[in-house]
């Protein structure tokens, strides 16, 4: 699910505005973490928990190039 960066919490934890309305505090995972730096406002594929749903992991970040590529085709 594709979603946006709204606020750094810390402890590597975002608040995130998802496409389907919800805001969720994203948690960026370890393999991400030492490799992308995330920002406010960067557009995000998350992964909602089974078992809460105000909260999900972050899989991936897109870059600008991607993002209007993104917009182009009407993804977002």
């Amino acid at each position: 699910m594709f979603g946006s960066a709204e606020l750094m919490l810390g402890a590597n934890h975002i608040r995130i505005r998802c496409i389907d309305g919800v805001t969720r505090t994203g948690r960026i995972k370890g393999k991400i973490k030492k490799k992308v730096w995330i920002r406010e406002g960067d557009v995000l594929i998350v992964v909602p928990w089974n078992f809460q749903d105000e909260k999900c992991d972050i899989i991936y970040r897109y870059t600008k190039p991607q993002v209007e590529w993104l917009r182009k085709n009407r993804y977002l």
